[in-house]
């Protein structure tokens, strides 16, 4: 057979390769959205892009890619929600009032006068 890679094994290889890395790319994201407080420890991952000339995926290996997949979709419905809660966490501190952001007014009423 005629692959990107000359050998189906290179071909086979090189796909594993790129599963492996999308792999820990997940279980990173995954491993994050367990641990919020590892969030800011953390250091932002280099973005996965495909090897040049990776060729079509072989098709045994289609079962592991339709797992990593269905596993980034779900870190991105997590991640989603954990940003939808952090902006009304937000929201809701930016209208408690502090003592810098708001002029002062008095806290008693003279009824003397």
């Amino acid at each position: 057979m005629n692959t990107p890679h000359g050998t189906e094994e290179g071909w086979r290889s090189a796909w594993t390769k790129a599963l492996d890395r999308l792999e820990l790319d997940v279980a990173a994201v995954e491993t994050m959205l367990a641990d919020t407080h590892r969030l800011d420890d953390t250091p932002v991952p280099d973005p996965w892009s495909p090897p040049e000339g990776l060729g079509p995926l072989p098709l045994d290996l289609r079962p592991r890619a339709d797992g990593i997949l269905k596993r980034q979709t779900a870190a991105a419905q997590l991640l989603a929600q954990r940003l939808v809660g952090t902006r009304r966490q937000v929201a809701a501190v930016a209208k408690v009032e502090t003592r810098d952001s708001v002029p002062s007014r008095p806290a008693y009423l003279d009824c003397a006068m």
